[in-house]
C-alpha cells in the first residue's frame, strides 16, 4: 500500500525519508511543495501524479507524505499517518524537526514495525513499546557502549492476544482510572450577537493505571446527544450501539477513548458574549470599544481569554486602554492580539482607545478571527458520566472525571 514515506519541514526540505516496498524518488515530493507554496493550509489530502499517489498531512510544523503506487482507501493512510505523529508525540512527549532528528535511530526503528512490506502491523503504543523501549539518558548511554539496539529480542505478549493494545502482567501499587471530557464549541457569532454557526466537536481521553486485566463500563446521563462518534478499537461497538454503554479492556496509560460531535445548533450554549462598537472611516481616527463577558458558564470562571482581531490593511497604528490583560498590534500582518485572561463577572475586561486609518479605496471589513477562552469543569453540551464499573479484578481502583470546555474555531464578525 505505502512504498514511501516522506517527512518535509517548513521550508520545503526532505529531512527524513523511509522506504517499504521499493524506493521512491524524493523529486515526487516536488508536486506536493508546488501546491504547499501557493496555499500552505489548502493543501489537498491526497493528490494524484504521474506515477504515484501522495497522501499528506501537517502537523506540528512538518509535514508527512506518502507515496503510493496504486489505487487504495485514502483514510486508511490518512489515519496511519497520524498515527505515526501520535507515536513519536508518546515516545519523545513532542514531535518536531529537531526531535525527530535527534532520535533517527529510534524513529527508523519505530516505522520499521509499524509498517510491513507497506501495510500497517503494529501502531499500538504499549505494543510498541515492548518491542522498542523508549529512550532515557541512560539507556542510549549503555547501548553506545555496548553496542546494543533498543530492540527487544522477544516478541510481546500483546501481539499475539485478541487484545493487542494491552500488554498482560500489569501491576500498579495504586491503582487508578481518569477521564478528561473535553469539548471544542465552533462557532460564527454576526455583528448583532446572534448564533449564525454552532456545533461542538469533543473526546475523552484517559489516563488508565490499572493492574491485570480490568474490563471497565462507561455510562453516560444523556447518550443520545451524540451525533457522531468515534471510539479507540478497545470500544464493544455492538454493546454500545444497544445500551449506549462504552464497555471495554483499555490499554496500558494514556489513550482517547472517543470522540464525538454535536451539531444541534439549540444544544450548543456559546459560553461568552463579546460587545463591540468600531466604525472605521477612511483617512480618519476611529474609535475602537470592546467587552468581554461570561454568558452561559454555569457559575464557572472563563479563564485564558484571548481574542485575536483582524484589522484591514488601512489601519496604520491602534492607541487603546486595557482595564485587563495587555494588547499587541501586529502592524505587518495586522492583528489586533488582546490577552485578557481571567473574566471577572464584577468588572468586566474592556478595550477602547483610537484607530489611526490611512486613505483606502477598499473595504474596512473587521473580524474577531479567533477567541479562545477555557472553562474547566464544565461540559457545554450538558453531557456527563453516569458511573464506571469495573469487572474482572478484586481491588477497587480510584476514579475521577473533569470536564473541560474550550473555544476552537471561535469567529466574531464586527
Amino acid at each position: 500500500m505505502i512504498h514511501s514515506l516522506f517527512i518535509v519541514n517548513s521550508s520545503g526540505d526532505v529531512f527524513l525519508e523511509k522506504h517499504w516496498r521499493s524506493v521512491v524518488s524524493r523529486t515526487c515530493v516536488s508536486y506536493f511543495l508546488d501546491v504547499h507554496r501557493e496555499s500552505a493550509n489548502n493543501v489537498p489530502p491526497v493528490l494524484s501524479t504521474p506515477h504515484h499517489y501522495l497522501v499528506s498531512i501537517q502537523r506540528n510544523g512538518i509535514s508527512l507524505v506518502a507515496a503510493c503506487k496504486q489505487e487504495f482507501p485514502p483514510l486508511f493512510v490518512i489515519e496511519f499517518l497520524h498515527r505515526v505523529v501520535d507515536t513519536f508525540e508518546d515516545y519523545f512527549s513532542e514531535c518536531n524537526e529537531n526531535v525527530i532528528k535527534e532520535n533517527y535511530v529510534i524513529v527508523y526503528e519505530l516505522l520499521d514495525e509499524m509498517l510491513d512490506n507497506g501495510f500497517p502491523l503494529a501502531t499500538e503504543c504499549n505494543i510498541l513499546k515492548e518491542l522498542i523501549k523508549p529512550p532515557n539518558i541512560l539507556r542510549t548511554i549503555a547501548n553506545s557502549v555496548t553496542g546494543k539496539s533498543n530492540i527487544s529480542g522477544t516478541l510481546p505478549s500483546g501481539q499475539l492476544s485478541t487484545i493487542p493494545w494491552r500488554r498482560t502482567g500489569v501491576k500498579y501499587t495504586n491503582n487508578e482510572a481518569y477521564f478528561d471530557v473535553v469539548e471544542e464549541v465552533d462557532a460564527i457569532i454576526d455583528k448583532n450577537g446572534q448564533t449564525i454557526f454552532a456545533e461542538i466537536q469533543g473526546y475523552i481521553d484517559c489516563c488508565i493505571k490499572l493492574s491485570g486485566m480490568p474490563d471497565l463500563s462507561l455510562s453516560f446521563m444523556n447518550p443520545r446527544l451524540f451525533d457522531d462518534v468515534s471510539f479507540h478499537p478497545c470500544v464493544r461497538f455492538k454493546r454500545w450501539e444497544s445500551e449506549r454503554i462504552l464497555s471495554f479492556v483499555p490499554p496500558d496509560g494514556n489513550f482517547r477513548l472517543m470522540s464525538y460531535h454535536v451539531g444541534s445548533q439549540n444544544i450548543v450554549a456559546i459560553p461568552i458574549y463579546v460587545r463591540h462598537n468600531l466604525v472605521l472611516k477612511s483617512g480618519e481616527q476611529s474609535r475602537l470599544d470592546i467587552t468581554v463577558g461570561p454568558k452561559t458558564t454555569m457559575g464557572r470562571s472563563v479563564e485564558g481569554v484571548k481574542l485575536d482581531i483582524c484589522m484591514p490593511k488601512a489601519v496604520t497604528n491602534c492607541s487603546l486602554v486595557v482595564n485587563q490583560g495587555k494588547y499587541t498590534y501586529d502592524t505587518v500582518n495586522k492583528i489586533l492580539h488582546w490577552d485578557v485572561g481571567r473574566i471577572d463577572a464584577a468588572k468586566l475586561p474592556n478595550i477602547r482607545g483610537t484607530v489611526s486609518v490611512a486613505s483606502t479605496n477598499s473595504t474596512l471589513e473587521t473580524t474577531i478571527d479567533r477567541v479562545h477562552f477555557t472553562i474547566s469543569q464544565m461540559a457545554v453540551s450538558g453531557l456527563k458520566v453516569n458511573r464506571l464499573d469495573m469487572y474482572g479484578e478484586k481491588y477497587k481502583p480510584f476514579k475521577g472525571v473533569k470536564y473541560v470546555t474550550k473555544a476552537g474555531k471561535f469567529q466574531i464578525r464586527m
